[in-house]
């Protein structure tokens, strides 16, 4: 598996897990924010190894955009949710195609 793909698994995990309304929104506030910085780096070291491989780059671009408005509460919200659609949809898609090809 590429290591694009295994970061975008991980990415859009933890995204779907940050758009849980009262779960993933206390454990940013509890934590300061913090996660959504953790976030950005991930989506940006994510974004490196896609372009790297040639593979698609939308979720982790909107995953960017996710962590830098994260802090409004529905607009974060919202954000999270599409990053973690997309980001998951890829991961699945590749990782279908890598299983084709062996």
């Amino acid at each position: 598996m590429k290591t694009s793909t295994t970061l975008k698994w991980i990415t859009g995990g933890l995204e779907a897990f940050f758009a849980i309304p009262i779960i993933g929104g206390t454990v940013i506030i509890t934590l300061s924010w913090a996660p959504l910085w953790i976030m950005l780096g991930l989506h940006i070291v994510t974004l490196i190894f896609s372009v790297k491989e040639f593979e698609k780059r939308t979720g982790s671009i909107v995953g960017i955009v996710a962590s830098v408005i994260g802090f409004i509460p529905l607009a974060g919200f919202i954000m999270h949710v599409a990053a973690s659609i997309i980001l998951l949809i890829d991961a699945a898609k590749t990782s279908a195609r890598e299983k084709e090809l062996t």
